[in-house]
């Protein structure tokens, strides 16, 4: 029996979390009960040649894996996904990561405070495993938690962002390989947890985006040494993301709901210094996050649930307006949590 969902907005709000959460076990007692059901075969095609990029999912207690990303395969834009990282109950995914295998990961905890990790120290598993520990070797403090996790490109600027807004562009060698574990990488006091960071080239515009789907433009030029407000916020707002984009750059967007659009920087104006309000950059109630892409570019996007799809981003409409987006991703009773671009992938 097919029985459509009714609208549960006129809910009592508890009553309304208890329901979606008996929703949320029931879909992930049902795809681990029949996983054949994930996807078919004519969902699926081969993404690339094979590559030493790898995949990395992460989840907030530090549980991860690390997969090939040619063994990826790509998906139409609006698929269900495929499992990836299992992990507890309690701890969903929630940060990806894009490594070579030579690479080092750039670990950031919920304290503002830097590590350094080989991205081979990190299992090397298939799609769909049961990741393991990377946090046991690291002087985490009680209650520490990772937060951000990218790879140390050798050369230019880190633009990192708090969730209140505080935004401090770094110098590649700050967080090198002389890195001493457990560096601030800014004041925990003054500005919060951190949210998001990008790699910048110096000469770049910064777009912060926010959960609320508000987004403010600035140069990195203007951005003092030891930082400074990047944006505006209202109390019940958070920063969610960050990226380095030019005049000609299209920037993804991802709801919580599995909506995303590519909005057009040439029809999103800069402010002459960070700290402003902000506008709307996409007609949203939960952002997830923001990415910089190309046309030949590819999206991974991860859920709660730990279903993953990729799909080409020439398969969403770019935008120079604020829009809710189309679909990306099905959903069911579960909210996609993390995002990224592959980089240029060979057609």
């Amino acid at each position: 029996m097919d029985i459509e969902r009714p609208n549960l907005s006129q809910l009592d709000p508890a009553v309304r979390a208890y329901i979606e959460q008996i929703e949320a076990e029931l879909e992930r007692l049902h795809c681990q009960s029949r996983p054949e059901e994930q996807t078919t075969a004519d969902d699926l095609e081969p993404a690339e040649p094979p590559t030493t990029f790898c995949i990395i999912t992460l989840s907030e207690v530090g549980v991860a894996k690390r997969t090939l990303r040619h063994l990826y395969n790509r998906q139409r834009r609006g698929g269900m996904g495929i499992f990836d990282l299992e992990t507890s109950e309690g701890d969903p995914p929630k940060i990806l990561a894009m490594a070579d295998a030579d690479q080092t990961l750039v670990l950031v905890t919920t304290l503002a405070r830097a590590f350094r990790l080989p991205a081979s120290a990190i299992p090397g598993l298939p799609v769909r495993s049961r990741g393991q520990s990377i946090t046991v070797d690291l002087p985490l403090l009680p209650d520490e938690h990772l937060a951000l996790a990218f790879p140390d490109q050798g050369k230019g600027y880190i633009a990192v962002v708090s969730r209140s807004g505080h935004v401090r562009c770094l110098r590649h060698h700050y967080i090198g390989e002389n890195l001493r574990p457990g560096t601030n990488l800014y004041s925990l006091r003054d500005s919060g947890p951190p949210a998001a960071a990008c790699w910048t080239s110096g000469n770049d515009d910064l777009l912060i985006v926010t959960r609320q789907g508000r987004a403010i433009r600035f140069a990195e030029k203007s951005v003092p040494l030891q930082g400074c407000s990047g944006i505006r916020l209202e109390p019940s707002d958070a920063v969610v993301g960050v990226t380095a984009i030019e005049e000609s750059s299209g920037v993804f967007l991802l709801s919580a709901d599995g909506k995303g659009t590519v909005r057009l920087m040439s029809g999103f104006s800069a402010n002459k210094a960070p700290g402003g309000g902000g506008k709307i950059a996409m007609k949203t109630d939960v952002l997830v996050g923001a990415v910089t892409v190309e046309e030949n570019d590819d999206l991974f996007v991860i859920s709660r649930l730990s279903k993953i799809i990729r799909f080409r981003v020439d398969e969403v409409p770019a935008k120079e307006d604020a829009v809710q987006g189309v679909n990306c991703m099905t959903l069911r009773a579960d909210e996609a949590v993390a995002i990224i671009c592959s980089g240029q992938v060979p057609l």
